[in-house]
């Protein structure tokens, strides 16, 4: 069958070239446009339509030259073409003197087919398709793709891209045919990798096939086939292109790294002030790799910056700056051929180039302590972004590129970049990704009752919540007692973030909205800073509520522009973080320990968990509320109302 394909697939190309020539054939050019849209973008209708309006025959032309196998290039792959052409094609000259080329390769969604196929997993393949192997099957499958041979003539296409970027670093990307379209993200579901691509050709090879067969593997990871599931995407063909693109930076030493990257939202659903236009859009930002701006990271936080209120911030005053910022970097250590963090100060000791004029500001009051103490000489750095922001048009630019696109989107959109500057503060970016943004928003204010008593009240804060508007009923809470979980050992904190998995499994999301809350960060890889629990064991809460427990530093990080913060506007989950020790905050204890606790009716097995956690079913109805306006989110027994 592959020399048919191919058969059509070269006449396809060839009859493009033929027409590119002979301008007396519009209707013509017009279908084969219409034609090669179908047999490469994709199979969303809107995302079609985008690109027959956006792209020309001599785009696919030059796309062939850097596609190995034929068929699908994925959504991401499609999104990145996608924003860069509307970019480019829009007489507003800004953003197109200001973007870098992508310089990408594109593994299409045949090849996927053709592993398998040539490794003789496809009866295995098909047994995944049903729904009692669905998981069991693709944890086969799983183990075995991350061995494979690939057939000869892709091997020889895969040297060429190897070949091709010599000793820079690249990297190999999922771009999937259900990822980044209208309706389902796919963020963090599947892996990305970097090859830092350094050492003798066979070694570099080796790299590019590890990765290669790493990001197949992931389409059979237990949290993608769970989203898929949970979207009714489980029986949809789902392949796997490969988006390879050059990591976009500059050597620093031994480092290489951009100077900036993140994430851009062009409607922002984290307005912390009421000044703060929400389509004014938003951006996540840090210095070096992007990882650190689509992850949450322990104890690190990257800048949030409002497009339109680029010098507010959302914390007070240099202690909150010191304490919310980027501390460490990642970077691709060149001598050590991997990725890493770095403290930024060893980055400065070092005395790696980097822009830090423009990026930070210099904290001469820890300078001053230090050498009060002897340890005189360190400079030290507080990573505000400040100049970037006041002294160059950055922060316009980047509203004009979302604005943009957008407005031919005609949806919000989200997308990834990196930006490099030069010492006079001119810059570059690089658009990475571009995707339709998950948004779920109520325009209308929520009237929140104007006295509740106390007793009626299960919490109420100001401010620190996501999900805007909202007025939910909640029949169902789930709660960690935080001086109960700090005690436990590592395995029971293990434990619990099962336990709340099987609690989760047990919910119907409309007949029982749930709301969970605890202590530090839900989601976290180290215990000691919330509970680890992976996003499928809690995609079917309704309200998720984090905990500062003050004397463990199990603090909330408001993880806006992340994977875990995609995944919960995407699954419509109301979040909120509560600070005790703020003003304006209150948490009910007594309410909770009032109610009997149901845990052992529901998982007799877990008995001895009954006093770390409470689970009990509301008698009267119980409210979620949130006001963007005033910043108010409270949670009481009774109902809301809607102006």
């Amino acid at each position: 069958g592959t020399r048919r394909t191919l058969d059509y697939w070269d006449r396809l190309f060839l009859k493009a070239e033929d027409l590119l020539g002979d301008a007396g054939k519009p209707r013509e050019r017009e279908k084969m446009l219409e034609d090669l849209c179908r047999v490469i973008m994709g199979r969303d209708s809107r995302i079609l339509e985008l690109a027959a309006k956006h792209f020309s025959l001599e785009d696919f032309l030059a796309l062939k030259d850097r596609q190995v196998g034929t068929g699908y290039i994925g959504g991401k792959a499609v999104g990145m073409l996608l924003a860069r052409k509307i970019l480019s094609n829009t007489g507003d000259a800004g953003p197109r003197d200001i973007l870098e080329p992508h310089d990408s390769f594109f593994i299409s969604s045949d090849v996927f087919y053709s592993y398998i196929v040539h490794n003789g997993w496809w009866k295995l393949f098909m047994e995944h398709k049903t729904p009692e192997h669905y998981f069991s099957a693709a944890a086969k499958l799983h183990e075995l793709m991350l061995w494979g041979t690939f057939p000869e003539e892709v091997y020889e296409n895969f040297q060429q891209i190897v070949d091709y970027f010599g000793q820079s670093p690249y990297i190999v990307r999922s771009s999937s045919l259900l990822e980044d379209a209208f309706g389902n993200a796919f963020a963090g579901k599947y892996e990305s990798f970097f090859c830092v691509n350094q050492g003798p050709p066979s070694q570099r090879f080796a790299g590019f096939i590890d990765a290669v067969r790493k990001v197949y593997a992931s389409t059979m990871d237990e949290d993608a086939l769970a989203y898929r599931l949970q979207r009714g995407l489980d029986t949809q063909d789902e392949q796997m292109a490969l988006l390879v693109q050059r990591v976009s930076g500059s050597y620093h030493g031994d480092y290489f790294f951009p100077d900036v990257a993140g994430v851009g939202l062009s409607y922002n659903t984290f307005v912390w002030k009421n000044d703060i236009d929400p389509k004014g859009g938003m951006l996540r930002l840090v210095m070096g790799l992007g990882t650190r701006a689509v992850n949450r990271v322990e104890g690190d936080y990257p800048s949030i910056i409002a497009l339109d209120a680029p010098m507010a911030r959302p914390h007070h005053g240099l202690e909150d700056a010191r304490r919310y910022s980027q501390h460490d970097v990642d970077v691709l250590d060149i001598n050590g051929n991997e990725i890493r963090t770095v403290p930024l100060t060893r980055l400065i000791a070092e005395k790696t180039r980097v822009p830090l004029e423009i990026l930070a500001e210099r904290d001469t009051d820890t300078e001053k302590e230090l050498e009060a103490m002897g340890k005189s000489g360190a400079e030290i750095w507080i990573l505000t972004f400040k100049r970037l922001f006041s002294e160059t048009p950055f922060a316009a630019v980047m509203k004009n590129m979302l604005t943009t696109i957008e407005k031919h989107y005609d949806y919000p959109v989200d997308i990834e970049f990196t930006a490099n500057l030069t010492p006079e503060g001119d810059f570059h970016v690089n658009l990475l990704q571009c995707r339709p943004q998950q948004t779920r928003r109520r325009e209308t204010g929520v009237v929140l009752p104007a006295q509740i008593s106390d007793e009626k009240t299960l919490f109420r804060s100001v401010g620190h919540f996501l999900g805007g508007n909202v007025l939910r009923p909640v029949k169902r809470v789930i709660s960690i007692d935080p001086e109960q979980y700090s005690s436990l050992t590592l395995t029971r904190k293990y434990d619990i973030a099962r336990l709340v998995g099987r609690l989760n499994r047990q919910i119907v999301r409309d007949a029982t909205p749930a709301l969970l809350m605890g202590p530090g960060r839900w989601g976290t890889s180290t215990p000691a800073l919330g509970i680890p629990v992976r996003f499928s064991e809690i995609n079917n809460i309704a309200v998720l509520v984090e905990i500062a427990h003050m004397r463990d530093d199990l603090v909330p990080e408001l993880s806006f522009g992340t994977h875990f913060f995609q995944d919960l506007v995407e699954t419509d989950i109301f979040y909120a973080a509560l600070f005790p020790d703020k003003a304006g905050v209150f948490i009910n204890d007594a309410f909770l320990t009032s109610k009997k606790n149901i845990l052992e009716t529901l998982l007799p097995e877990e008995a001895r968990y009954t006093d770390v956690v409470r689970v009990f079913d509301a008698a009267a109805d119980l409210t979620v509320a949130a006001d963007i306006l005033s910043q108010r989110v409270v949670c009481f027994e009774g109902h809301g109302q809607s102006p």
